[in-house]
């Protein structure tokens, strides 16, 4: 009975490693997105904003996507250093079926912008700078691919 029970294993680890690679970039599609600014509430006496994307992820490929994970990485203006991420997990070991949504994900920085002003005020202040996010996926252990690249839109979100 172990014997047979290893052999199963071994068998469908070989089979999922041998299904063809699907290129995310084509075969993975972000609808319903939305970004904003979300309100942290209040942090070493200031009110704190960060940049959130909330979307959905829909599989038209023709496969399976197993242990499907999406990475955002948050920039600041133009810079090319990573201002904040954050990660999650859009389906797990049942994957998301061809054809087939995730549920909404929204996905939150750690990093944003700090002040004694109001929040809304913070938005139209002449200093602040806008943001962006990217947004890469994997499954199973193949490599990241980004998947969209949006602007962060200059709205206030309240949890």
């Amino acid at each position: 009975m172990r014997a047979l029970r290893c052999l199963l294993i071994c068998a469908t680890l070989a089979a999922t490693a041998c299904a063809p690679a699907v290129d995310l970039s084509k075969g993975l599609q972000v609808v319903d997105v939305s970004t904003g600014w979300f309100d942290a509430g209040i942090v070493e006496g200031q009110n704190k904003l960060v940049p959130f994307v909330s979307f959905r992820l829909k599989n038209v490929s023709d496969q399976t996507l197993k242990t499907l994970q999406v990475n955002a990485l948050f920039r600041h203006g133009n810079d090319k250093d990573e201002w904040g991420s954050a990660f999650t997990t859009a389906a797990g070991t049942s994957g998301l079926a061809p054809g087939t949504l995730t549920g909404p994900l929204t996905m939150k920085s750690q990093q944003g912008y700090k002040g004694t002003e109001p929040r809304q005020q913070m938005l139209q202040n002449s200093h602040f700078v806008d943001a962006k996010v990217e947004l890469s996926a994997k499954y199973g252990s193949g490599k990241w691919q980004r998947i969209g690249d949006y602007p962060i839109e200059r709205k206030l979100v309240t949890p």
